[in-house]
């Protein structure tokens, strides 16, 4: 699916009634998380995501765009594929991030521990 169909006036997919993904831009509490801060500024906020991203096992980046990233994780054991999306807002100097898991009802908090490590990640260095 490419970045036209994933995003929609300017946001992120919404969340879905499932409960296996999590998003920065969502009302749902249980489902919300904060956005990162940019970095100097977009370009390098968008290349510390994608290091971030490239260091990880069973990654596939598929859409790497200025101010988009979208990539698939895959699980060890089953291959289950989870979308992880990364949206750079330049008018509010924020990263928006939604990973989702693509089939089943329950991630077992998957989607929210990858993206508290990508948050952690991110936070700790330039």
């Amino acid at each position: 699916m490419s970045k036209k169909n994933r995003i929609r006036n300017g946001k992120l997919l919404p969340m879905s009634q499932k409960k296996n993904d999590v998003s920065t831009q969502t009302d749902q509490a249980e489902k919300k998380m904060d956005p990162l801060p940019f970095k100097e500024n977009i370009a390098e906020s968008h290349d510390k995501i994608k290091s971030i991203l490239s260091s990880w096992k069973r990654v596939e980046i598929k859409t790497d765009e200025t101010d988009y990233i979208h990539a698939v994780v895959s699980s060890r054991i089953f291959k289950f594929k989870d979308d992880v999306e990364f949206l750079f807002d330049d008018q509010t100097n924020l990263v928006h991030f939604r990973s989702a898991s693509r089939s089943g009802m329950y991630d077992f908090g998957v989607n929210r521990k990858r993206m508290k490590e990508v948050s952690d990640q991110y936070r700790e260095e330039k």
